[in-house]
């Protein structure tokens, strides 16, 4: 049955490191939907008709359908009956947006306008919190949500910290420029003082982990407040601070096509990707930089590989 070769399916891939909550859900509900049409293969026309049915936008029916084509082709290598959808059999979503690279007197704009954020009576650490929160980001490339679970004890007295099981369960060590050092100890002095009892880094005003859209609303304020690409209708993300970081790496790595890789590979692992070809999206705001250093990453990869 498909719903037995779904749950196979998700348990061979969370030992990889997968967590596919979303994927699973997906996956488990096609199968019941196959069931009820007496299917106990995937057909395509399947695949079709339950999207029609449960999918409302092009980017819902996007990731359900990729989700069902891994799945399809993990079947088929077992029995060729199953089907594998074409990814064009539905309409699809336009790709990823374009990642927004901050200039660096935009970043120095974004904290000052966060230092300059209006008291809170019950946050007295706003300003400084949110100082070193974008700071950090900008700094090391961090996600968001990495940086917003970090833990008091995730700071290591060399100055590394220890990012725990986050996307796909990798936990990594990164380590900190002196300059973010010194930053984060001024921060913790005055975390010290003003934020009482939590473990969290950047605890919330009940000394909780601090809420993402807390931390969003912020900071389209603070672009506002700084003047950002006004011009735009899609406001830059702090996503996009992960982007800048990884950009002004790479432009600095010369030209030079054996060090370009090797710089590339060293981020793809310093930025938690468990593939270095989800690290090739970073490089559509240089795209003068993105084929070389593809292919020489792919062929560093494949020397280490064989």
């Amino acid at each position: 049955m498909l719903s037995d070769d779904a749950a196979r399916y998700i348990t061979l891939r969370r030992t990889l490191g997968y967590k596919l909550i979303k994927a699973e859900r997906h996956l488990r509900a096609f199968a019941r939907f196959a069931a009820g049409r007496g299917e106990a293969h995937i057909r395509t026309a399947s695949v079709l008709a339950w999207l029609a049915t449960v999918a409302r936008t092009p980017g819902a029916r996007e990731r359900r359908l990729t989700d069902l084509i891994l799945f399809a082709r993990f079947l088929h290598a077992e029995d060729p009956r199953h089907e594998i959808p074409h990814p064009d059999v539905a309409p699809s979503r336009h790709g990823r947006p374009i990642p927004y690279i901050y200039a660096p007197g935009e970043i120095a704009r974004i904290l000052d306008a966060a230092g300059s954020l209006r008291h809170q009576k019950p946050n007295p650490l706003r300003r400084q919190l949110y100082v070193m929160l974008f700071g950090l980001i900008a700094a090391t490339g961090l996600r968001v949500s990495e940086a917003l679970a970090l833990r008091l004890d995730d700071i290591q007295p060399d100055g590394v910290l220890h990012i725990r099981e986050t996307k796909f369960r990798k936990s990594r060590l990164v380590p900190l420029h002196a300059t973010v050092i010194k930053a984060l100890e001024g921060y913790l002095e005055v975390r010290r003082q003003r934020a009482g009892e939590s473990d969290w880094l950047f605890p919330s005003v009940e000394h909780r982990e601090l809420c993402p859209t807390t931390v969003n609303y912020t900071f389209r304020c603070i672009l506002r407040r700084a003047g950002i690409a006004p011009e735009r209708s899609r406001q830059p993300r702090i996503h996009d601070l992960r982007h800048t970081f990884a950009t002004r790496v790479l432009e600095q790595c010369g030209a030079e096509r054996g060090v370009v890789a090797r710089h590339f590979v060293a981020l793809s692992t310093y930025l938690g990707h468990a593939d270095i070809r989800n690290t090739y999206w970073y490089l559509e705001a240089t795209p003068e930089m993105m084929a070389d250093i593809a292919s020489a990453a792919e062929m560093l990869v494949g020397e280490s590989v064989a």
